[in-house]
């Protein structure tokens, strides 16, 4: 494990601000795709490069991912530093905030 993700500070969200995320994370489509390589460090490095550009994501687990659901959830949540928003069936939801995105393209999350 990189010091860079040692380094990272767990988000907290309240619940009124998960469910305002979840409602934008609803249409989208998913970004990143896990399968039979499980959480690999492309993998991780690829989430973290769309949270960068994008704040929330979708990730899909394929049918072929040997890692469970819970602890995958859990381990992309942890080792990207990002808040999880959603774990509905195989489909995760992650926010990150990133200040270095215009005004206009970041989410502002309700108090």
């Amino acid at each position: 494990m990189t010091s860079e993700k040692k380094d990272k500070k767990q988000i907290t969200l309240t619940g009124k601000q998960k469910k305002y995320l979840r409602g934008l994370g609803h249409h989208l489509e998913p970004v990143v795709y896990a399968g039979r390589e499980g959480l690999s460090e492309s993998l991780i490095q690829s989430t973290m490069e769309a949270l960068k550009t994008r704040e929330l994501i979708k990730i899909k687990l394929g049918q072929n991912c040997t890692v469970p659901k819970k602890e995958a959830a859990a381990s992309l949540s942890e080792q990207t530093g990002a808040a999880l928003v959603q774990l509905i069936g195989k489909t995760i939801i992650l926010y990150f905030p990133n200040k270095d995105l215009k005004p206009d393209q970041r989410i502002s999350l309700p108090r």
